[in-house]
């Protein structure tokens, strides 16, 4: 996951939510503009974006939904093939 706040909010962020992924902070909001994402208010649009092996974008997901991100996820990876550990 990358962000555009800082690594400290980042932080806080994954300690408040339990995360067990890393949250790669973006301040300077490149990544977010190479990837086509910062809104016009500064802010990322939730894209997930599936990256393959080798580099390649499998599948870019949109309308990612909060409430439903994890089940999204899963399922998406299982129909891109990725296979369960």
């Amino acid at each position: 996951m990358v962000s555009v706040d800082d690594a400290e909010t980042n932080t806080r962020f994954a300690k408040e939510h339990e995360a067990d992924f890393p949250i790669l902070a973006n301040p300077g909001k490149d990544v977010a503009t190479a990837y086509g994402v910062l809104g016009p208010t500064g802010f990322a649009r939730r894209w997930t974006f599936y990256i393959g092996v080798d580099g390649k974008i499998l599948f870019i997901d949109n309308k990612v939904s909060t409430g439903t991100a994890g089940e999204d996820l899963a399922r998406t990876l299982g129909e891109l093939g990725v296979k369960r550990k």
